[in-house]
């Protein structure tokens, strides 16, 4: 898949790396923050939003349902909310740009309120896989049609009426699975259990409680649990503040690891347990990150990290630790391919259905660029040393894919260029400017 008009970029050995990066507001926060506001009774103030194609896309999509979203400054929003059970048919179809968490999440929004609405996107998302979402969603009454046997959009979903409480247990490791039926069971009748035979982001859970939903989570002796939904619920408009990006961090973090010399800063990083696999993996690998300021704001913790350059080391990534890093893939790969020896990463299946296949992605831009590896099942192992570079990177549209090779031609003996850096704007539209004032040599 390629962008018609496409924008490539070269990033070339940079000198030591400094200075302090204020990424931006997470996403998966963004995300959801608008969408229970948006199902809250009372105005939500939001402040550290993500400013983003796919979180502009998602406001857009939610006016559509008829709430009232508000940019009242830079990151700064109030949502009007309508009350669960209460988003009215959208009257045009719903265009999510590239943003499959908030079609999803939308998607169990909705699930539960009599109303039809068509979810659409850009080439990427029309190529995604919705059966997914949508058919643990037929258990509350939904009816769908969607485009061949994996439900691609465009997509009309029929939202059940007299929904009833369902008992669901994940085949598929999925938050965005999981949060779609945590959505959905807000407006059916009695209490929803959906059990997870592995643990995955929790941002859901811990914001709904926040909003006042009556949930509970409660624990497995296998490592998995069960979360508990009672319904129909009432929302209760509430102050997010968002903190900052751990997977955006993730490209500032490993480049400042690679790059020898560097040193960089990097203030208020959400360190939800969830969501630290790949800081857990780089301090396992030999990184030397150092975390300050620990503290706490509606559930999330979040800290200031230093990241200095450092010899890294091969290690084993187990399977279990794939939901709490799943995004951070791509860019371990690149750490791993300028680390003393082999790096397994194990169990990425979920990396197959992503923006791209990002498993096939990976790989092909090792290749391209002269670095050892193996594909053995859903697992990948890099063999690690000095990274020749020189080749040119297929993004497939694809964000991370993008950030994650840019960051490896800025220590690789030779540059790398990506073919396509536009789609970077969905989740980091800040990227380029940060990389280049930290020093990067990007052009």
């Amino acid at each position: 898949m390629h962008n018609a008009n496409p924008a490539p970029l070269t990033a070339r050995r940079s000198k030591a790396l400094e200075g302090t990066a204020q990424v931006p507001g997470d996403k998966s926060i963004s995300q959801r923050a608008l969408i229970l506001g948006a199902l809250a009774e009372g105005e939500t103030v939001i402040s550290g939003l993500l400013e983003s194609g796919d979180v502009h896309s998602t406001a857009q999509a939610l006016r559509g349902f008829g709430a009232s979203l508000t940019r009242v400054g830079p990151g700064n929003w109030r949502v009007q909310g309508l009350g669960v059970g209460n988003w009215r048919a959208p009257a045009a179809p719903l265009d999510f740009g590239n943003s499959g968490t908030g079609s999803r999440l939308v998607m169990g929004a909705m699930a539960t309120t009599p109303i039809t609405a068509v979810f659409t996107g850009d080439a990427s998302l029309r190529s995604r896989p919705m059966a997914r979402v949508v058919e643990p969603l037929l258990a509350f009454g939904v009816t769908y049609e969607g485009q061949g046997p994996k439900a691609l959009m465009p997509l009309t979903l029929h939202g059940a009426g007299e929904a009833q409480a369902i008992d669901k247990t994940l085949s598929v490791a999925s938050a965005q699975v999981k949060s779609a039926l945590l959505l959905a069971a807000l407006n059916a009748r009695g209490t929803t259990h959906i059990t997870q035979n592995t643990l995955t982001r929790d941002h859901s859970e811990k914001m709904l409680a926040a909003f006042g939903a009556r949930i509970k989570v409660t624990p497995l002796p296998d490592g998995g649990e069960t979360i508990l939904v009672e319904g129909p619920a009432v929302l209760k408009a509430c102050t997010v503040d968002v903190p900052r990006d751990p997977s955006s961090a993730a490209f500032a973090i490993v480049a400042a690891l690679i790059v020898p010399g560097s040193r960089i800063e990097l203030p208020g990083i959400m360190l939800n347990p969830r969501r630290a696999g790949l800081i857990e993996t780089l301090l396992e690998m030999g990184a030397k990150i150092e975390i300050a300021n620990r503290r706490s704001s509606g559930g999330e913790e979040s800290g200031d990290l230093t990241v200095r350059y450092s010899a890294l080391k091969g290690v084993e990534v187990p399977p279990d630790r794939a939901p709490a890093m799943i995004d951070e893939y791509p860019i371990l790969a690149v750490a791993a391919a300028f680390a003393a020896g082999k790096t397994a990463m194990r169990g990425l299946e979920e990396l197959r259905v992503k923006e791209s296949d990002r498993l096939e992605a990976v790989a092909a831009g090792l290749k391209a660029n002269g670095v050892q590896y193996e594909i053995e099942g859903d697992d990948l192992i890099v063999t690690g040393g000095a990274v020749p570079g020189g080749g040119t990177v297929a993004t497939h549209m694809d964000h991370r894919i993008a950030m994650s090779f840019l960051t490896m031609g800025l220590a690789s003996q030779n540059p790398v260029t990506v073919d396509d850096v536009t789609m970077i704007a969905t989740s980091f539209p800040e990227y380029q400017d940060l990389m280049r004032d930290l020093g990067a040599d990007l052009k």
